[in-house]
């Protein structure tokens, strides 16, 4: 049986940072990107110890991918670890985001810009499908789970039903389960080989919880003190700044907010976010909607779409005189705000929840929530869809070509998402270029 080595740090910095730059697909295209790389290719985490982190991030409020990479690099490298891997998740997106701001502010809607666009918007529609298929197809392992995620997926799309009160429903469904039928709600094992061995993985299903790792109720109260002084102190001081009425200030006490009841994902709290930033005059609904855009067609969580909120709101009120200089720190304040919660649910829940790992109790509703979240990523996939291929105009049957060769080159030739985007991006340069569309500016 092959044996794996530990992970250095500098190795694992490494690779974050690569994340970082190809966390292309929204949070099923992310948290797919980590299991192949982490799972299946490297083997630095087994695949039920993968799950079983993915369960704990998909309950929370925020940004789930981000929390899963912050949750894998606190296991491996203890809190340097969590830290380095959750902001460089973070921290490429940002830059990227402030760059495409810039020039959207700056030079106005360039139809080639459009073109591109056009192009990615369709690839980023077969990301999520083949994520959804490849998770699932992992995660429902049993025709109940398949019931639960349907489920999931007629409570979104046809009853409305909120994101909040559908985890909840699956956590209860999956405890009542636990008891009745344990073997459906159990935490998958390694798949054997004909010599009944598996492949180690650098933290295994029967790798001892790290020191680090293990609960301490006054590391846990250290942590929650650590992070309340942090919040704080930069509230204080952007108010001491700005004053509290002041654009940095009402952004950073907003994003708080915002990050607190992010269930669901970006789209969760999309109208929240658009009608309080349209009466602190930060943005416009319309500059909200390509915002939007921009956050699907670049690297990192969609909510990374809080950065151009904060870009557009300092630059068309200049608090530090330059508006370039202004947009980026209200893009930064908007960001660390955003963010700065998750890695509090990690570092002080992380230990907590290395304590279930074999408690089915516990397990089995997280079971069925991971069920549920198939079917939310299909609503997702479908939202997209829906926009993308049936635009004011009707249906657009190049938008669905280019998805369609998109999934095919995901699923059956398992192509990178990169090659993948940067090919939907020049097809739909080219299809404008020919005259053959004409993307919405």
């Amino acid at each position: 049986m092959p044996e794996v080595s530990a992970v250095s740090f500098r190795e694992a910095l490494r690779f974050w940072w690569k994340l970082g730059f190809i966390s292309f697909g929204g949070p099923a295209g992310q948290i797919a990107i980590m299991h192949r790389e982490l799972v299946e290719k490297k083997r630095w985490i087994s695949e039920r110890r993968f799950l079983h982190a993915l369960n704990y991030c998909m309950v929370l409020p925020g940004p789930e991918a981000q929390q899963l990479a912050t949750y894998i690099g606190w296991l491996m490298h203890g809190t340097r670890g969590g830290i380095a891997a959750g902001a460089l998740f973070v921290l490429p997106s940002l830059f990227i985001l402030i760059a495409l701001t810039w020039i959207y502010v700056r030079y106005g809607k360039v139809p080639a810009v459009a073109a591109v666009l056009y192009g990615v918007k369709p690839a980023v529609v077969a990301i999520v499908l083949a994520a959804a298929w490849r998770i699932g197809a992992r995660a429902l392992r049993h025709p109940a789970l398949w019931v639960i995620a349907a489920a999931a997926f007629i409570a979104l799309f046809a009853l409305d039903v909120p994101f909040p009160l559908l985890i909840l429903s699956a956590a209860i469904v999956g405890f009542i389960g636990g008891r009745i039928a344990p073997r459906v709600f159990e935490m998958p094992k390694h798949a054997a080989k004909a010599d009944g061995a598996h492949e180690r993985a650098a933290i295994d299903d029967d790798t001892p919880t790290p020191a680090h790792a293990r609960h301490s109720r006054s590391r846990l109260l250290a942590i929650v003190a650590v992070f309340v002084l942090i919040w704080g102190a930069a509230l204080v001081a952007l108010a001491l700044t700005f004053g509290w009425r002041g654009e940095a200030t009402q952004m950073g006490w907003f994003f708080t907010q915002a990050a607190l009841v992010t269930f669901g994902g970006a789209y969760a709290v999309l109208p929240f976010v658009i009608e309080t930033a349209a009466e602190h005059g930060w943005a416009t609904p319309p500059q909200m909607i390509d915002g939007l855009a921009l956050g699907e067609t670049t690297p990192g969580p969609l909510i990374m779409f809080v950065a151009f909120v904060g870009f557009v709101g300092g630059w068309t009120r200049p608090i530090l005189g330059d508006p370039f200089v202004s947009g980026a720190f209200c893009a930064s304040v908007a960001t660390f705000f955003t963010f700065l919660p998750s890695f509090l649910f990690i570092l002080a829940g992380g230990p907590l929840v290395e304590r279930t790992r074999d408690d089915l109790k516990l397990v089995a509703p997280l079971t069925a929530i991971t069920a549920a979240v198939v079917g939310v990523v299909a609503n997702l996939m479908v939202f997209f869809a829906l926009h993308v291929f049936w635009p004011a105009r009707g249906f657009d049957a190049a938008s669905f070509a280019i998805a369609v060769a998109c999934a095919i080159a995901l699923v059956s030739r398992k192509l990178d998402v990169i090659p993948v985007i940067a090919l939907s991006g020049a097809a739909g340069l080219a299809l404008w270029a020919a005259g053959l569309v004409q993307p919405a500016l």
